[in-house]
């Protein structure tokens, strides 16, 4: 007779907890600091999932539409030596075959076919359709944000822990992410992007969990723009796979060489 009323109120009673936590959390400086550790080991979680900590190389197809139905697809291979130092490698269209982008910390160069001097760029420059620089080059979320704990909300049938994460400084692609991660999984389920100004740039779904290079992580990422209706690009990681890669592949004097 009561276990109907129960579940009615219970995602209500969890979210008064949870308010109440970081009202305590606010209010006592060592609860604070366990929070905050909490949401950073949350993070660190996070992005251990979306890829691998060693060294690997991953394929990366993506396809942008636009509202009038029209696509765009290319492909990119990333190089990925620890969570610092990554090279993106266009793969298609045979037109841009050789361009090569080198991230080295948060600095980022691309490097042209006949162009003998590499081009700076920043992380929050558009690659290609909804897809910036950053997306593919850099995919540190612990590394780039403080991240805190706002919240626990109801996604279809499972439970979410809801991040702020505030960019800890200037260069980073996003000021500012909203992110939701199963609660009992630890799995990125959604995210939302914003600028400096605090306006909402775009949306992003992790889908399609796979066991590849070890981890079940997302294969599939759908990323929607939120100020031009319609507009949208779809990331799908192909064969990723754990390989040592040599550390002079990631400098500026080695990949002049390829140009």
């Amino acid at each position: 007779m009561q276990s109907g009323p129960v579940t009615a109120i219970g995602p209500r009673l969890t979210s008064i907890a949870v308010a109440l936590c970081a009202t305590l959390w606010a209010a006592t400086p060592a609860f604070a600091a366990e929070a905050e550790r909490n949401a950073a080991k949350i993070v660190e979680r996070v992005d251990n999932i979306r890829f691998p900590t060693s060294d690997y190389q991953v394929d990366i197809s993506i396809e942008s539409r636009d509202a009038d139905g029209d696509s765009d697809a290319r492909k990119y291979r990333v190089l990925s030596k620890g969570k610092e130092d990554s090279v993106v490698l266009t793969m298609e269209p045979a037109s841009e075959r050789g361009q090569a982008m080198l991230m080295k910390g948060r600095d980022l160069w691309v490097f042209l076919p006949r162009v003998s001097q590499p081009v700076r760029l920043s992380l929050s420059q558009r690659l290609t359709g909804q897809v910036a620089n950053g997306d593919l080059a850099r995919a540190n979320f612990s590394g780039d944000y403080e991240a805190s704990l706002t919240g626990i909300e109801s996604i279809g049938e499972r439970q979410a822990e809801v991040l702020e994460l505030k960019a800890k400084g200037r260069g980073v692609t996003y000021a500012r992410v909203k992110l939701w991660v199963d609660a009992e999984l630890g799995r990125p389920m959604k995210a939302e992007f914003y600028s400096l100004s605090g306006r909402l740039l775009k949306t992003c779904s992790y889908e399609d969990y796979r066991e590849i290079a070890g981890e079940v992580r997302p294969t599939r990422l759908v990323m929607t723009d939120a100020l031009k209706q319609g507009q949208v690009s779809v990331l799908t990681y192909e064969e990723m796979l754990l390989r040592e890669i040599p550390a002079r592949l990631f400098t500026k004097e080695y990949l002049k060489k390829l140009q």
